[in-house]
């Protein structure tokens, strides 16, 4: 069985900036069972009903704008995975979920850019699932449940996302000064409710939360991680892996969940 992950990818720039969850993430890749296949959810996708990318070479998604030419020079040019494609949306439907394969969709940079650092050779294939913020944690924690199988059949599931996410509080001179009393307040709240194997917790955040609404104003880049922990299973319990702040309050916690 392999892990479900969840990493924070923060900025675009993350693989130039250099910051720990950089290195963090350089050198993950090296302390995992090498995986058949990568499924990542990413925040940066974000549909009405569950989708699934099946195209044979995604493309590498530029999803942002005024930030360094060099950025836009990254390509990330692994396989794609149709047939995984195919697989899960197996799995989703048996579950009574919807899916629907989408041919030409590429890998948006919450999977790319994690990616380039973790498995550089860009040799693993890769599909995504996407996340829908306007269904329910409760929603996304079934659907990670449905995913389960997958770890058993050479998978990794990486939910990508970020701990805490509020791009309107960022501080983008901030050097010295440490995080945000709002993010350490949340960040804490997770790592307890994420070893506690809380999963309801998790999936209802939105009210258990301190400072939620300020942490994460909307939930697209929430939702990786309850997807993440619903695939290791009912009663799966997870750590943390990473811990770090950039720009004053961007968490880029990093977590592994494990079954019961």
């Amino acid at each position: 069985m392999l892990p479900t992950i969840f990493v924070s990818h923060g900025a675009p720039t993350l693989p130039l900036d250099d910051v720990p969850a950089r290195a963090f993430l350089s050198g993950l890749g090296k302390t995992l069972p090498r995986p058949q296949a990568i499924l990542c959810v990413s925040a940066h996708w974000d549909t009405d009903l569950p989708e699934v990318g099946a195209a044979e070479r995604p493309a590498t998604v530029h999803d942002f704008y005024g930030f360094p030419d060099a950025l836009y020079r990254m390509q990330y040019p692994a396989p794609g995975a149709p047939g995984l494609a195919r697989r899960i949306g197996e799995l989703l439907r048996t579950a009574g979920l919807p899916c629907e394969e989408a041919a030409d969709q590429g890998l948006d940079h919450g999977a790319w850019c994690p990616l380039l650092l973790m498995y550089p050779e860009a040799d693993i294939p890769v599909t995504q699932v996407s996340v829908q913020s306007g269904r329910s944690g409760q929603d996304h924690l079934k659907l990670g449940r449905a995913l389960q199988p997958l770890s058993a059949e050479g998978v990794m599931i990486l939910g990508s996302g970020g701990a805490v996410h509020n791009l309107r509080r960022l501080d983008w001179r901030r050097t010295g000064a440490g995080p945000d009393e709002f993010a350490v307040a949340f960040d804490d709240w997770l790592e307890r409710a994420v070893v506690a194997g809380d999963a309801e917790a998790i999936a209802d955040f939105r009210r258990r939360a301190p400072h939620a609404d300020a942490a994460q104003p909307s939930d697209e880049h929430f939702l990786p991680l309850v997807v993440a922990m619903g695939a290791a299973g009912a009663g799966a319990r997870g750590r943390r892996l990473h811990h770090s702040y950039t720009l004053g309050n961007l968490s880029m916690a990093a977590f592994e969940f494990a079954p019961a």
